[in-house]
């Protein structure tokens, strides 16, 4: 699968932590951003999740361009929206 998977979590996020091992299993290459370390960052995810902090948030870019950005997605959801 070509395209981009950017994660933004947190240190203590047992969601964020089960989705890198998935991603790990399956070969799906990540970045990870840790809000708590990015201002910046932060702020995004707080407006693509109506002003809340919620991680994982997940932003795929597919091989054809197409954006999709996900709050605690699932692998199948991760994987359907790199297709």
């Amino acid at each position: 699968m070509s395209g981009t998977v950017t994660m933004y979590s947190t240190t203590w996020c047992g969601y964020c932590n089960r989705l890198k091992s998935q991603l790990d299993r399956e070969g799906i290459a990540y970045s990870e951003i840790n809000i708590e370390q990015d201002p910046a960052s932060a702020a995004y995810v707080e407006s693509v999740n109506d002003g809340n902090q919620t991680v994982p948030t997940v932003v795929v870019v597919s091989a054809s361009g197409e954006q999709s950005v996900m709050t605690n997605p699932s692998l199948r959801q991760v994987q359907a929206a790199l297709a």
